[in-house]
């Protein structure tokens, strides 16, 4: 990339086939393209470098290999201006720039380059020498527009000048334990190179007002500033990228090599991004206050992936996006803010990530398990851990009580609350790449590498619909709103349409594969990333023919996308490591359906252990406030007594130096008074010697004045005779003039005639040599041809001689050049297949080892499985014993079990009936309670009405009262006022007396206000408590209604009771009469006995035993039913009698 020196253009360069280069005008609101150039029909297929011109008019951009031309245009005319080859194919080119005065000079720089190019008359011209050797340049930039800095690889800073070398610096220090330790853990790019060149290597320059930047190796930037010594330039700060407190190995953020610097255009703030994708800041004034050498970069606005996007998830509740990346780490971001909430890194790659919900936990698949973690306020905790390798799709249900897992080809589907596997979906013959789960949670779609695309049955694990298409590779799957339709994506570059395992229809990529799709909630757009990069909204129903809109995104193949679920925004990762956040507008203007519910939570997790710890530290903080605040005050008061004492002090300092100075002033006014008079003195002397002067020189002045006329006066007379004589001189001069031009005149022509004839006789002596010459040439000629004869036929030999002998040799070269060629490509391609094979080598080791691991884990699980089915085949046998006890206990248990039956079924009716009976009973009470409990409401509300009243009753009828006496006094005060109606005076003093006494203002605006208000209140209140009378006439008529149908109930009731009481009164007497009659027995036997014991009669089913206890009960009864018949008495008795009417409300 490359930004105009005005800050409007920017040119970004992009590689392919034919590499172009895109001019943007950052001015426009859109960021509008102006210009797409090319070099042409040169195949170029990636510029390395581009730069503007200081008019911006022009821009220049190197080429790569294996050509690395120059290519010069006036980019808005879209012209080729010039192009020149700048290097060969094993010397890399990797900086160009202008002169920042000058349009026409450029300099290139690279491996082993350095060169100052000079554009005239359309082609480049190199100004300076080739013979300079400057080793590796990787940057540079112009100080001035004489002078180039260069850095090269082994950390020197060449200053070049006109193309001549002027001063050599280095930035390398003597190599230290720190130094080699840190490069020990760097990333080492070329093997061959020493330590202390390669720790030191000067990898980008950029120049400000006071000097200049530049890059000396990993993290470390060096600030130089001009100096007017021998070294022009002196090293005075030292930036360095600081420590990743988040990361596992925190200096491993200090090994990031610097790729480019740039100043802000204020030359305030220097940026500088990294090889990893992050981005610093800097500010100059910063350092400048600081006195520290060493300072530290901060991150421009927070950290980045390094690596490939591999899982991307959203929630429901929360603004929140997490990802996971092969750099090992796992951020969470928040897309309306665009800030990095949390992040972490781990010791292994993540490949998948889900986010619950609730935005409060997350689920992440390593290469051997996969971890349930909080998402606390400042750090993401394990909380589960499940043995489960390789994990590369994970995703939760939409209510957030299930996710699913991929392993392989199969599918595991945990519960979140019981963490247990509820079921195991198999199908699958590849990997699965893609998991949705449908918005009801009832269903599961997943495709995979088989070219199958399955829907689940969340419920029974059943597969419902499947639809298998073996030469294509699903990569991405999703469904509509209504989850009856799925959308495939896969490597035969088409989009399918499926419904009911049917491939409704299929959309053309035209050539670019699909690697994943996202539909919106509004069900009217599908969103699918391609391999390139690229983005393509697509309508829904889709289109017959080629209809979507592509938007340029990414640098490498999409991996996952997301879409929020109000529809606002798009999410999109990418293999280039970039996470980008796109917002959804509809072309058409239909509104993009909003849920007025949602609202984002503003819940945080927490643990106690950390609250507890930040409580501590909060009262730590305001106990160390409070000792400050206590120190301040005593330090103030101490302060302010001091500050009063040296006020006092210098308040006396002051009064004295005051009166001094009065003294002084005084003094100095005494001594000016005197100054003075004597300087009016010396000015009158002054005055009168000046005088005497000025006459003097009038004098002599008008003396040499009259002196000077005279001379004047001679001087006139003597030019004037000058003039005369001048003028006699020049007319004897024209005179003799033309004398001598006359004779002049004559000797010339006659020198003319002589030549003239002169001439005539050479002509014809030329005609004579000519004849003569044109005889000598025939002879010559015919002399000539003859040697040529000769000379021909001898060389025509020789030259036959020579072609023979030319075409050995160049079959000799041909076949030599061959086997030259054959040799360097065999060498090629065998360093090809070495590089190769040690990187094949290298995976297989690292594969190798992964296996093993697997196999020794494996090994592990067949143990402890072997373990486990042997423990289970014991428990099997055990249970299978147990069985069999148990079928015999159960045949004997079931012939009981009927027996039992047949006697409890009759008594099991007549318990229903009864129960039945009572629940009808039980019901009518309820409901006569219920009226009951409202009627006695309505009673105490009627009853605290009445009271208000009669108080207010009593309010009034005392206000009266009042009134009255107040009426009879004014009586007889104004009785008083009439025996002094011949008295006007007293008769007004007494009035006035008796308005003070009985009118107020007050008095007079609540009577005109009271009698309206009153009267307002009065109809309201009439009007209310009229609604209520009626309102209860209405409830007495339904309540009486109800008592009635009661009474009557209650005397049917009392009469089928009485008829009862009758029928046991009866047996009553049957029973007496034999009781009466044992009783008499009885006596008579205890007359006759002579002691005095009672005989007690057995009860073990005697016929009087029975007869006493059937007594017993029904005399119970009896006592029981006439007290319910008195508690239905009482109630009737508190009822309102039929009929009765409130008394009449008079107001």
């Amino acid at each position: 990339m490359a930004i105009s020196p005005n800050r409007r253009y920017l040119a970004v360069s992009e590689m392919g086939d034919k590499g172009t280069i895109t001019v943007y005008d950052l001015k426009h609101e859109q960021h509008q393209k102006k210009k797409v150039l090319s070099a042409g029909d040169f195949p170029t297929q990636e510029f390395v470098s581009l730069a503007f011109s200081p008019d911006s008019k022009y821009l220049i951009g190197q080429s790569g290999a294996p050509d690395w031309t120059l290519y010069y245009w006036m980019w808005e005319k879209h012209k080729v201006m010039a192009s020149v080859k700048t290097s060969i194919t094993t010397s890399p080119v990797y900086q160009v720039s202008f002169n920042p005065q000058n349009n026409t000079q450029i300099c290139v720089s690279g491996r082993g380059v350095f060169k100052l190019f000079h554009y005239a008359e359309g082609a480049f011209k190199q100004s300076n020498s080739q013979k300079l050797d400057v080793g590796n340049v990787l940057s540079h930039t112009w100080l001035s527009h004489k002078q180039v800095i260069l850095g090269t690889e082994t950390g020197r800073l060449l200053m070049m000048e006109g193309g001549d070398l002027r001063c050599e610096m280095s930035v390398a220090p003597k190599p230290t334990t720190r130094d080699s330790h840190r490069f020990s853990r760097s990333r080492r790019k070329h093997v061959d190179e020493p330590v202390s060149d390669a720790l030191y290597r000067i990898s980008a320059i950029a120049t400000y007002v006071k000097g200049f930047a530049c890059a000396t190796g990993p993290g470390t930037v060096c600030l130089f500033e001009k100096t007017e010594g021998k070294e022009r330039y002196r090293k005075t700060r030292v930036i360095r990228i600081p420590q990743d407190q988040c990361s596992n190995d925190p200096s491993n953020a200090e090994q990031q090599e610097i790729a480019t610097l740039c100043f802000s255009p204020s030359e305030e703030i220097l940026i500088a991004s990294t090889d990893r994708g992050q981005l610093y800041s800097f500010t100059l004034s910063s350092a400048e206050m600081s006195k520290e050498e060493l300072v530290h970069f901060e991150l421009l606005s927070h950290s980045f992936h390094s690596g490939p996007i591999t899982g991307l998830s959203i929630c429901i509740r929360k603004p929140l996006v997490a990802t996971c990346s092969l750099d090992r780490s796992v951020r969470i971001w928040n897309y309306e803010t665009n800030d990095l909430e949390l992040y972490k890194e781990f010791n292994e790659e993540a490949y998948s990530i889900a986010l619950h919900p609730s935005g409060l936990y997350v689920l992440v698949g390593f290469s051997d398990k996969l971890l349930l973690m909080n998402l606390l306020i400042d750090d993401i905790q394990t909380f589960r851990e499940f043995n489960m390798h390789k994990c590369r799709e994970v995703a939760f249900s939409h209510g957030g009580h299930m996710f699913a897992a991929a392993n392989g080809n199969v599918i595991h589907l945990f519960s979140t609350t019981t963490f247990e596997n509820t079921q195991t979906l198999q199908g699958h013959r590849g990997k699965v790449r893609a998991i949705e789960w449908s918005k009801d949670d009832s269903r599961l779609v997943s495709c995979g590498m088989d070219g199958a695309v399955y829907e689940w049955n969340t419920l029974t694990s059943k597969r419902e619909s499947d639809s298998v298409l073996k030469s294509c590779s699903y990569t991405g799957v999703t469904l509509s709103p209504d989850s009856k339709t799925v959308f495939a994506v896969g490597t035969d570059c088409t989009l399918k349409e499926i419904t009911d395992s049917q491939i409704l229809r299929e959309m053309q990529s035209h050539g670019v594969p699909y690697t994943n799709v996202v539909m919106s909630r509004s069900g009217r757009m599908l969103f699918a990333g391609t391999s390139t990069g690229t983005i393509r909204a697509i309508k829904y129903p889709l289109p017959v023919q080629k209809d979507w809109v592509e938007y340029q995104a990414h640098a490498a193949p999409v991996t996952k996308m997301a879409i929020t679920h109000d529809d606002q925004f798009l999410l999109t990762s990418s293999e280039d490591g970039c996470l980008l956040v796109w917002k959804i507008n509809d072309m058409e203007g239909r509104g993009l359906k909003w849920d007025t519910w949602a609202c984002y939570t503003k819940e945080v997790l927490i643990t106690k252990s950390d609250l507890e710890e930040k409580k501590q530290v909060i009262l730590e903080l305001k106990m160390k406030v409070e000792n400050v605040k206590r120190e301040n005050q005593c330090q103030l008061q101490l302060q302010d007594k001091n500050n009063n004492d040296k006020i006092k002090k210098l308040t006396q300092n002051f009064i004295q130096e005051v009166e001094s100075l009065k003294t002084k002033n005084q003094v100095l006014r005494r001594e000016m008074e005197k100054q003075a008079l004597t300087h009016e003195e010396a000015t009158a002397e002054l005055m009168e010697k000046h005088s005497k002067e000025l006459q003097d020189l009038e004098s002599s002045k008008t003396k040499m004045l009259i002196q000077s006329y005279e001379q004047n006066d001679d001087q006139r007379v003597k030019s004037k005779r000058m003039e005369t004589d001048f003028m006699k001189q020049l007319h004897l001069m024209e005179h003799s003039k033309t004398k001598v031009l006359e004779e002049m005149t004559g000797h010339y022509e006659a020198k003319l005639q002589e030549k003239l004839q002169m001439l005539k006789q050479c002509q014809e002596e030329l005609q004579q040599k000519e004849c003569q010459f044109m005889e000598f040439k025939k002879t010559v000629e015919e002399d000539a041809d003859s040697e040529i004869m000769q000379i021909r036929s001898t060389c025509e030999t020789l030259i036959q001689d020579m072609k023979d002998t030319n075409l050995q040799l160049k079959r000799d070269t041909g076949s030599m050049k061959a086997k030259v060629s054959s040799l360097q490509k065999k060498v090629t391609e065998g360093m090809e297949d070495i590089d190769n094979l040690q990187t094949d080598n290298q995976k297989l080791r690292e594969v190798i080892t992964f296996r093993d691991k697997d196999i020794l884990i494996l090994e592990r699980k067949i143990q402890e499985r072997d373990v486990t089915i042997k423990e289970k085949e014991k428990c099997i046998g055990e249970l299978k014993n147990k069985i069999q006890s148990l079928d015999q206990l159960k045949y004997v248990l079931e012939y009981k079990i009927k027996e039992l039956k047949e006697q409890i079924e009759p008594t099991q009716k007549a318990i229903w009936d009864m129960k039945e009976q009572k629940q009808e009973m039980d019901v009518e009470l309820r409901s006569f309670n219920k009226r009951n409990y409202h009627l006695k409401l309505d009673v105490t509300a009627l009853n605290l009405k009445l009271k208000t009243m009669e108080k207010e009753m009593k309010k009034e009828k005392q206000r009266v009262r009042d009134l009255q006496a107040e009426v009879k006094r004014f009586k007889t005060d104004l009785h008083n006022c009439v025996g002094f109606i011949q008295e006007p005076r007293k008769l007004k003093r007494t009035i006035q007396e008796m308005y003070h006494k009985y009118v107020q203002l007050s008095d007079v605006v609540e009577i005109v206000g009271m009698d309206a208000d009153v009267q307002r209140e009065s109809a309201h209140q009439r009007e209310h408590m009229e609604i209520n009378v009626a309102m209860l006439k209405k409830q007495l008529a339904k309540d009486s209604e109800n008592h009635r149908a009661q009474n009557t109930k209650s005397v049917q009731e009392n009469a089928s009771l009485i008829q009862e009481i009758n029928n046991l009164r009866c047996e009553l007497k049957l029973v007496q009469t034999p009781l009466h009659d044992k009783k008499a027995t009885t006596e008579l036997n205890r007359k006759k006995q002579s002691c005095t014991e009672l005989r007690v009669v057995p009860a073990d089913g005697s016929p009087s035993a029975v007869t006493e206890t059937i007594f017993d009960l029904r005399y119970g009864g009896i006592q029981h039913l006439r007290q319910e018949i008195n508690a239905q008495g009482d109630s009737h008795t508190q009822w309102p009698p039929y009929g009765y009417k409130l008394p009449v409300l008079t107001l």
